[in-house]
């Protein structure tokens, strides 16, 4: 039996959805109408209607992201939507609040979202026997430790690939709301994870200033999928769901790629849907929105993870600037187009940047020449020749077909399979009549019924019993393939494998006996599942709380000492003296850092 590899690409709306699928997505996921960690990427349930009709052509899934925790007066809305997405047709449904489990909820696949802080085996086993289907895991989680939870559960694992990272642990950073009044946990974060700070350390003095010291480079795991694999990854998640559309196109298309050359190499494995999807242009990652690439802590702490410089987009390194001159600059790059967005770090570290007007030969005019030197490295954060490629379309996916072709005295009949098996068989009353010229009869025939290119399939076979062919008037052969190919449709969504899940309530003992705001607790729902399960909430979630001063308002596993090269566990001739503190020009957060655990916590101070 092979195993079936999911491909997970975001949809901020139907259309961007619907690209994704054509370029090679075995997923999707989208926003809710409402409660999404992403509320401003709601989507209308009509919407959803057409992604997933367009979806489950090709047997692909949709999975409807309502990730929020929820006051007790937004769960009954929460239900009639949830509701409204099952009878829509979606194939799971991501959650965040543990209240949703205590009410009548349709028989759909639960997703426990990368909030629900998915970091352990006990947690997830736990998720497992309430009955989630899949578990997003957390984002920091080593192939060791993604390998150990394999061992110990059989829920299907769910890995972020790619995108943007959150520098917090998913679900427990209170950050937004402690400062802002906008709560990650409840879809309008106000990213001050991507805000300057200024770094100073236990004599007040200051050792880094107006930096982005919280800001991560972002991720991308592609050269690892064979070891995600092999930890026993089945579901690869693109992040982005306030993304474009090029990028997600772009995007899937890489890594549709480089799922099909992993299969091609290894026959225990398939996609995870049907059809092939053919690109107009070159996938590149590199070519569209990134702030620098890390793999995290897939394989460890072996590199640094942060873009303290930017929080922006710098693309691709291009090259450096040889020369200036009167409007002009040469480089040694020799691919530059007008229209080009180049970008570069003044001598103050400060990123700036440039359109390119025009290419002359080896001179390139840009918009402006403000902080442009010799020597300066430039990079491509906006690339028009893919961006043109992109707006067009850009990929067609079509589904493999055999046909079978068969006249006898009385009738022609027509049988079309695709390459999962399902069969429709389109026949026709029509008198045999002697074709002008035998020989050419089968070509006549093999012409019209290959006539398939404005439909979702593909032609691999089709044979012709040519023992009784007759003459067969070309708007006969031309109906009887479109009526073929039109039941065939029929039985693909008749048959689609849907899955129903129905949740059963139990008492399965918690991990923990005592839970505190960290538990995200917002709803008396939620409260009597954890107290079903034998865990006591002392502490409702950060959101209630009327004084934030003094609690951890984020915990990560990133570490500001260890980017400084000042890890305590690897003492450098001179540490940095603590505590360390960080400073946005409006709030001061203390930093604490638990060594054996390898974590940093963000303390919101007076």
């Amino acid at each position: 039996m092979t195993i079936p590899l999911e491909l997970l690409a975001p949809a901020g709306n139907a259309d961007i959805g619907i690209a994704a699928i054509d370029h090679g997505a075995d997923a999707v996921y989208i926003g809710a109408p409402r409660f999404s960690a992403r509320a401003e990427a709601g989507t209308g349930i009509n919407e959803i209607v057409r992604l997933i009709r367009h979806a489950h052509l090709y047997y692909a899934r949709v999975y409807v992201a309502l990730n929020t925790i929820l006051t007790d007066r937004e769960l009954p809305g929460a239900l009639n939507i949830i509701r409204e997405i099952y009878d829509a047709g979606a194939d799971g449904l991501i959650i965040q609040d543990t209240g949703l489990l205590e009410l009548d909820l349709p028989p759909i696949p639960l997703i426990a979202s990368t909030q629900m802080h998915n970091d352990s085996a006990e947690k997830i086993r736990f998720l497992e026997d309430v009955g989630f289907k899949r578990v997003i895991m957390a984002r920091e989680l080593s192939l060791d430790e993604i390998a150990d939870i394999r061992r110990n559960t059989s829920i299907e694992l769910e890995a972020f690939v790619h995108g943007a990272l959150c520098v917090s642990y998913s679900g427990q950073c209170y950050m937004s709301h402690a400062v802002a009044r906008r709560s990650g946990n409840r879809g309008v974060c106000a990213q001050p994870c991507r805000s300057r700070y200024t770094l100073t350390g236990g004599d007040g003095g200051i050792i880094l200033a107006d930096r982005f010291l919280l800001s991560l480079k972002d991720l991308n795991l592609m050269g690892y999928i064979p070891d995600l694999i092999a930890a026993g990854v089945t579901s690869f998640k693109i992040e982005g769901r306030y993304k474009e559309i090029d990028y997600v196109k772009n995007v899937t298309a890489a890594y549709s790629r480089y799922l099909d050359r992993f299969i091609s190499d290894h026959p225990g494995y398939r996609r995870g849907s049907s059809g092939i999807s053919e690109h107009t242009f070159l996938p590149d990652p590199e070519r569209t929105f990134n702030r620098g690439y890390t793999a995290y802590f897939i394989s460890g702490r072996k590199e640094k993870i942060a873009s303290m410089d930017t929080q922006k987009s710098l693309g691709r390194p291009v090259g450096n600037v040889r020369s200036l001159g009167k409007g002009f600059f040469r480089t040694d790059c020799t691919d530059l187009k007008n229209g080009d967005g180049l970008c570069f770090f003044t001598k103050h570290r400060s990123l700036s940047g440039f359109r390119v007007e025009r290419v002359e030969k080896d001179r390139i005019y840009p918009n402006t020449m403000k902080d442009l030197d010799a020597g300066t490295q430039l990079f491509r954060n906006l690339d028009i020749a893919l961006t043109r490629l992109l707006k067009k379309t850009s990929a067609r996916r079509r589904i493999g077909i055999e046909m079978d072709f068969l006249q006898d005295d009385s009738h022609i009949r027509l049988t079309v399979q695709d390459e999962d098996g399902n069969r429709a068989e389109n026949s026709m009353e029509i008198l045999y009549e002697p074709p002008g010229d035998p020989s050419r009869a089968p070509e006549r025939v093999e012409k019209q019924l290959s006539s398939i290119g404005n439909t979702p399939y593909k032609m691999i076979r089709l044979n012709i019993n040519s023992a009784l062919l007759g003459f067969i008037p070309v708007s006969t052969l031309n109906r009887i393939r479109r009526e073929a190919i039109e039941k065939l449709t029929t039985v693909r969504f008749e048959k689609y494998p849907r899955e129903a899940m129905q949740l059963i309530p139990n008492n399965v003992p918690y991990p923990l006996k005592k839970l505190n705001f960290r538990a995200n607790v917002l709803n008396e729902h939620a409260r009597r599942f954890y107290m079903r399960h034998g865990a006591e909430v002392m502490e409702p979630a950060f959101e209630t709380l009327s004084d934030p001063f003094g609690k951890p308002v984020m915990t990560t596993r990133y570490c500001i000492r260890r980017q400084l090269d000042e890890c305590l566990k690897k003492r450098s001739g001179r540490p940095l003296k603590g505590p360390l503190r960080i400073n946005d020009g409006h709030h001061t957060y203390l930093l604490e850092f638990d060594c054996l655990k390898c974590r940093m916590s963000v303390i919101l101070e007076k």
